[in-house]
């Protein structure tokens, strides 16, 4: 998904300010702007050394979370943009010796970031977005040592992925976005894909 993702932005760079796509449905116009949600899904690993998973627990896969963003479009090509991401709680229970444990976690974020966008026909268009994240995460821990902790740190924040236009102010995208990670972001990975819908007013 993402090697696919990058060819389409490298497609849409060769193809930036042609004027065959002056009338695309993709560009907004300057001056304004759009509101958004999106769903989440972003991977999550516990494994660990020394750790076995309890019969019947899993401690990896996809967690489904969401999103909500708001932007400003400078012009045609270049927008600011600001969401707030929740990537949802996530539990695993394990093993150590015979005493049984559980973790638990809560991660979300914070992201302001520049966006460029390439119209490459007319009702679709690849974007890439780059700037800075807030990262949270809560750790609660059970079990022979119950510990709890959070933590926030500032990371790069940077998308790639692509958006149909169903009308000139309705879009839905498809995306990739890596948000970093803070000390405490136990078992999350930084990547996620997000299916957004957005309106420009």
């Amino acid at each position: 998904m993402k090697k696919i993702l990058f060819a389409l932005v490298a497609s849409a760079a060769a193809l930036g300010g042609s004027a065959a796509y002056a009338q695309s449905n993709t560009q907004d116009a300057a001056g304004t702007a759009y509101i958004g949600t999106g769903v989440v899904g972003s991977r999550y690993d516990f494994d660990s050394a020394g750790a076995g998973a309890v019969s019947g627990d899993n401690h990896s896969g996809t967690k489904a979370g969401g999103k909500i963003y708001g932007g400003y479009n400078i012009d045609s090509t270049w927008a600011v943009e600001a969401g707030y991401t929740d990537f949802g709680k996530r539990s695993y229970n394990y093993t150590v010796g015979n005493a049984a444990g559980g973790l638990n976690t809560d991660a979300h974020s914070y992201y302001v970031a520049g966006k460029g966008t390439w119209p490459v026909a007319r009702d679709f268009a690849v974007f890439g977005k780059l700037g800075v994240a807030r990262n949270h995460n809560e750790v609660t821990t059970t079990g022979i040592a119950s510990v709890s902790g959070s933590d926030n740190k500032t990371a790069l924040y940077a998308s790639v992925g692509g958006e149909y236009a169903i009308n000139k102010n309705v879009k839905v995208s498809l995306e990739y976005e890596n948000y970093g990670k803070n000390d405490i972001d136990t078992g999350r990975k930084a990547g996620a894909i997000t299916a957004g819908l957005r309106y420009n007013f």
